[in-house]
């Protein structure tokens, strides 16, 4: 189980943040046939992003939504998040490919969808909690007078760009 820190924690970073939500929705649940192969290609992409220190994904996580579920991620690049989406030799362009394949022979029985944020600059607390989200894919730190308020911490201070 994961070491819960009991104080307040904010998240320490510099540099480019991306972050990236993809997520899958069930139009037709019954059809697993359909959603099965996509929802277990993801799993592979996060392992080969995450043993290459190079990729660019510090970290996500996954939650499952009213409709599916959705990933958030978290890149230090957005030319390395479009570079990885594009990279012929990668398990993402196959299994995109076969996705989009299977998506003409039944269309409307999944979705998949993906929005992208560059962020100039971040806020993060946590409470009674491993480090999670944000402070897991950069560096947990804890919340001091100087970063007490949401405003201080969103600011240009150490815990943001």
């Amino acid at each position: 189980m994961a070491r819960i820190t009991p104080g307040r924690m904010t998240h320490r970073h510099s540099g480019e943040l991306v972050v990236f939500l993809i997520g899958m929705r069930f139009n037709r649940p019954w059809r697993i046939d359909q959603w099965w192969p996509a929802f277990v290609a993801m799993p592979k992409m996060l392992r080969e992003l995450l043993t290459d220190p190079d990729s660019g994904l510090m970290g996500f996580r996954m939650t499952i939504g009213s409709g599916g579920p959705v990933l958030v991620q978290y890149w230090n690049s957005l030319d390395k998040l479009y570079a990885y989406a594009s990279a012929p030799d990668a398990e993402h362009r196959p299994a995109w490919a076969a996705f989009n394949a299977r998506a003409r022979k039944h269309p409307g029985t999944i979705g998949i969808w993906h929005e992208t944020f560059v962020t100039e600059r971040a806020e993060s607390m946590y409470v009674g909690m491993p480090a999670s989200g944000l402070a897991a894919a950069t560096e947990a730190v804890e919340v001091t007078s100087r970063s007490n308020r949401a405003s201080d911490r969103a600011g240009d201070g150490a815990t943001s760009r």
